[in-house]
């Protein structure tokens, strides 16, 4: 079976790489006794009593960029209309991925990349390489454009409630995707972020979309960012140079056998991943296969059977493992490039 060129794309896209002045210690932050940084300690503050966001943050553990449904039941928060648009771009192979152009993801970036947080009274800049790019957020009272030129990352303006940070984002254009999966949005997309320190070296994230075009309610998704402490970012640039698109062929993925409901039940689960290959280690963030009116799904995406254990999805083929008494324990998704994503199940 031909492999498929997205899993390659999308698990080796977003890697933060970090080897730059390993040995050189963060000044100015707390430290153990034994002098590891203390990411426990209280949250600083700036001058005006304010939580200080600055410092290197990398987004917990998610899989939230390749896929913002991490599970079928949540698909169903998208309208008709834009679950069409999304499955004629699954059918299509993704080929109009924003990312395999370099350009951003908008909101969605914030789920891969680190950030280099700069705040100041009026304004708090966010520092990211790749295609991300730079973000700022105004703190100086104005209000969000009424009629924006639409842009990839939309505008932000933010305000302190408590010691919570509230940004609200707009202004984005219908071309970006929510995440590298399709899933899309319109230009009314309206973005709420709250950021809350809650401790030197933790923020409590949450972000929520909105857009009635697309979502029949607002979607919300929260997760920890952590400090970086004692490194920096490699930099990153995304190469516009891209040769592999062309190549990339459209057509409707179909079973090549008949599984029925009982024979697919035992695939639903939850699965951890734990690699994909010798030189990439992705972070611990499970895989929902569902099992919904004798389809079988990863997160929104159906799985078609090619054999008892071999699925084909526009994630990438995937092979279920057993143990001796047919019990199905893992899962691996083959890339184009040789390169796998291996999974034990959890639940």
């Amino acid at each position: 079976m031909q492999r498929t060129a997205i899993p390659a794309a999308l698990l080796l896209l977003p890697v933060s790489l970090f080897a730059q002045w390993v040995n050189v210690k963060t000044p100015g932050i707390p430290r153990t006794p034994d002098g590891k940084p203390n990411l426990t300690a209280s949250v600083p503050r700036t001058a005006d009593g304010k939580p200080d966001l600055s410092g290197l943050w990398g987004p917990g553990p998610n899989l939230y960029w390749v896929s913002i449904i991490q599970n079928i039941k949540d698909g169903a928060i998208f309208k008709p209309e834009a679950q069409a648009v999304f499955r004629k771009r699954a059918a299509e192979y993704n080929l109009d991925n924003p990312a395999s152009r370099c350009l951003p993801l908008g909101p969605g970036d914030i789920f891969a990349s680190e950030s280099r947080i700069i705040q100041l009274p009026t304004e708090v800049a966010l520092l990211r390489s790749g295609s991300a790019g730079d973000r700022r957020i105004f703190l100086d009272g104005r209000e969000l454009p009424k009629d924006p030129d639409p842009t990839w990352r939309g505008y932000s303006v933010g305000r302190w409630e408590g010691d919570t940070l509230v940004v609200e984002t707009a202004g984005f254009n219908d071309v970006g995707w929510l995440d590298q999966m399709g899933h899309p949005r319109s230009e009314k997309l309206h973005v709420t972020e709250r950021f809350r320190r809650v401790d030197f070296g933790h923020i409590q994230f949450q972000i929520s979309f909105d857009d009635p075009d697309t979502l029949a309610k607002p979607l919300t998704i929260s997760l920890a960012m952590n400090y970086l402490a004692d490194t920096e970012p490699l930099e990153f640039v995304c190469n516009e140079n891209e040769r592999d698109r062309a190549h990339l062929v459209g057509g409707e993925l179909k079973p090549k056998i008949q599984l029925g409901g009982p024979a697919l039940a035992k695939y639903a689960g939850t699965y951890e991943p734990t690699n994909t290959g010798a030189s990439f280690k992705l972070p611990s963030a499970s895989l929902t296969i569902s099992l919904v009116n004798g389809q079988l799904y990863v997160w929104d995406m159906p799985l078609f059977p090619q054999s008892e254990t071999l699925f084909a999805s526009r994630l990438g083929d995937m092979e279920f493992s057993m143990d001796a008494g047919g019990e199905v324990t893992g899962l691996t998704t083959f890339g184009a490039l040789g390169d796998e994503l291996r999974a034990v199940r959890k639940r």
